[in-house]
């Protein structure tokens, strides 16, 4: 078989694939109070928050809630988080004075979500200022429920007015290059089999195949350089670039002297003069959602009729 079927083979086999299954969202939980902590991380600080947020919406109408949950199974903070939002009706109704924590443990995310008449007060900076510099220190530490009473303070103090409620961003530093992308481990190991093994089955082909091997090898150094930057960040997608650069020639060349090579390797009896015809590959990566459920008690604390337009900031640890 020479190359460019193979190539095509392995294209229309990928195509073939199925679709992995559509989930469902995650659902949500019932407004058990002005804390739900279905992710059980608060401990007792559970009731000075309750405290804290009642003395607070009595002061000023506004309502601040706290939701933890351990995970949402892959569907975006930003999406749930304004599910809830609309479900709970937080804030007056009017108003829309509703401000929304969610905390959800497991995915290492978190969110601030804003009524639209908060958003002037608690703007998306100073939201996402307390996210990093208030309650992603103690998060990293494992002290969620530090995190989250800082974190509630911090929102309670902006929306009060208080001077030097969000502290401010630490100076940046030297930058040491591009991280890779911010994924759970089985999104990146779904990308990573794809991108390797897509890049792994061309260098293959390359090392094997006389002639078009050599506009192989200079083809895939831009494809090694960058597609591995998402999985691995910059450092890792050098070292990856540098095992091609120096690996690929050596075990060509290596290669080059078995017999099986001389009489065409993978092209199929020719060696050298062979033409090479373009290729395009396509391929779709589709993620999706999962469920949680979880109900309480009944209780007479409830929403006001509040709205969210979207406002607020997302962050992780």
């Amino acid at each position: 078989m020479t190359a460019r079927p193979l190539v095509l083979a392995t294209l229309a086999a990928l195509a073939a694939l199925p679709a992995p299954r559509a989930r469902a969202a995650a659902e949500v939980p019932y407004l058990s109070g002005r804390v739900v902590d279905d992710a059980e991380i608060l401990g007792s600080s559970r009731q000075w928050l309750t405290k804290q947020l009642a003395e607070f919406e009595g002061r000023t109408t506004d309502q601040v809630v706290v939701l933890t949950v351990k995970t949402l199974d892959g569907e975006p903070i930003e999406d749930y988080a304004e599910r809830v939002f609309e479900a709970w009706k937080l804030g007056q109704k009017g108003k829309d004075n509703g401000v929304l924590v969610v905390v959800v443990p497991d995915d290492r995310k978190m969110r601030i979500e804003v009524g639209y008449g908060l958003e002037g007060t608690l703007t998306d900076a100073a939201a996402g200022r307390i996210i990093r510099n208030v309650m992603a220190p103690a998060f990293k530490q494992g002290d969620y429920a530090a995190g989250v009473q800082k974190g509630v303070q911090a929102v309670i103090d902006q929306l009060e007015g208080k001077d030097g409620a969000v502290p401010d961003d630490p100076a940046p530093t030297a930058s040491h290059g591009i991280e890779a992308a911010d994924m759970d481990w089985p999104t990146r190991l779904l990308i990573g089999a794809f991108v390797f093994g897509i890049l792994g089955l061309f260098t293959v082909i390359g090392i094997c195949t006389p002639g078009v091997g050599w506009f192989l090898y200079l083809f895939l150094i831009p494809f090694w350089a960058m597609f591995p930057m998402v999985i691995l960040g910059s450092r890792g997608a050098l070292t990856v670039l540098g095992f091609h650069l120096v690996g690929y020639p050596i075990v060509k060349l290596l290669l080059a002297r078995t017999a099986w090579y001389r009489k065409g390797g993978m092209g199929g009896g020719s060696s050298g003069g062979g033409r090479s015809s373009g290729w395009v590959s396509s391929s779709s990566f589709s993620s999706s959602s999962s469920s949680f459920s979880s109900s309480s008690s009944g209780s007479s604390f409830s929403g006001g009729g509040g709205n969210s337009g979207g406002g607020g900031a997302s962050g992780s640890w």
